[in-house]
């Protein structure tokens, strides 16, 4: 990588020894697609952080970690210190989580790294919710959970981006096969024959400053592949200009998790 470049990142991967792959089946993809950071997200239902962990530290500033806990459980908010302390970049926190851990994030000054379902997204609870902490970088996973068959004029996808006007949000655009159908038969070139314009829309709403690339990898190998999700984002209309594709790509993710932590 040339130091005068901007890092490619990629903000959404999992890996773990209970679920999805190792690490090393990540790295094999990052070095094979050019990527030079990635952020590790806990998978749900998992709430032992330490391979995790364990990953960053054995890949010095290579990985984030967006960690997880049993919001159930009585200590979830001492778990949360406990996770700030251990290295933890970030916790993920879903829409209707306990506002006192989106609070206590806020202190601790972690990553929100946000999963929900776009009615979650568009509700006027959340917004609600999160315009109470304007100190707290929140991040929207998976496009918002954007649906590939809603139609035109996209009325809830369109309320999701209205977080936008928030202006301590983000949003992480993932591979298009998560928003748009399969070709029944595939042709030579990777491709599809109806792309919703999310990502248009998102770019309007947010700009390129609080964007940012999401493979979801592993999960992405069962749709169109780790090569084309990056490939199909990086080459999109959206972001033939420089500017945005620097941001896109790495430099929004750069500024908001820190790799060094």
């Amino acid at each position: 990588m040339q130091q005068d470049m901007v890092p490619i990142v990629d903000t959404h991967c999992h890996a773990g020894k209970n679920w999805y792959e190792p690490i090393e089946s990540l790295l094999h993809q990052m070095d094979t697609n050019g990527v030079d950071k990635a952020v590790l997200i806990q998978h749900r239902g998992s709430f032992d952080n330490s391979y995790l962990l364990e990953c960053a530290s054995r890949f010095s500033g290579r990985f984030a970690v967006i960690a997880l806990v049993d919001s159930s459980k009585s200590d979830a908010l001492d778990r949360i210190s406990e996770i700030a302390q251990t290295g933890a970049n970030g916790i993920r926190l879903a829409p209707k989580e306990p506002f006192a851990l989106w609070e206590k994030a806020e202190q601790l000054n972690l990553v929100v790294s946000c999963q929900g379902n776009i009615k979650e997204f568009a509700s006027d609870e959340f917004r609600e919710k999160i315009a109470l902490l304007s100190n707290l970088k929140i991040v929207i996973e998976h496009l918002a959970d954007a649906d590939g068959h809603e139609l035109p004029p996209y009325s809830q996808f369109s309320k999701a981006l209205t977080l936008s006007e928030l202006p301590n949000t983000y949003i992480k655009i993932p591979g298009l096969g998560e928003f748009s159908q399969r070709q029944p038969v595939l042709g030579s070139n990777f491709g599809f024959d109806r792309i919703p314009p999310f990502i248009e829309m998102t770019i309007q709403a947010f700009g390129p400053s609080r964007m940012m690339w999401g493979s979801d990898f592993p999960p992405v190998s069962s749709r169109e592949g780790y090569r084309n999700a990056k490939n199909a984002i990086e080459t999109h209309p959206v972001l033939k200009f420089d500017r945005n594709r620097e941001w896109i790509m790495g430099k929004t993710a750069i500024g908001v998790f820190n790799f060094d932590r």
